[in-house]
């Protein structure tokens, strides 16, 4: 089971709609959600955001695409978890950037 996308939250919860992402949310549901997640900047333990990224976006697309300014470091494609998991641990990939990059993986569809 996935986390929350709220801090705190070991899981999803029905209860709490706005802790988790429903296969029947709209884009602009999906958009709102997300925006407001949990996405600590250079964790990926625990990080909701990254574990969609991991368990959903990655298994599914076979990457996982960013697209950055060329000021930002220009776009990247990751193709494997690692190297995403390392460049966010780094600071090298930004939680805006990951978020804006996994609204549209999981709104491409």
């Amino acid at each position: 089971m996935l986390p929350g996308l709220k801090q705190g939250e070991e899981k999803m919860s029905k209860s709490d709609p706005d802790s988790s992402i429903f296969v029947e949310d709209e884009a602009a549901e999906v958009s709102r959600k997300i925006k407001k997640a949990f996405c600590p900047p250079k964790t990926v333990a625990g990080n909701p955001c990254i574990e969609y990224i991991k368990y959903i976006v990655l298994p599914w697309s076979d990457e996982f695409k960013v697209q950055r300014t060329d000021k930002n470091g220009g776009d990247k494609i990751y193709k494997n978890f690692e190297e995403l998991a390392q460049d966010y641990e780094t600071g090298t990939l930004h939680p805006g950037d990951v978020k804006s990059a996994l609204i549209k993986a999981l709104t491409r569809y």
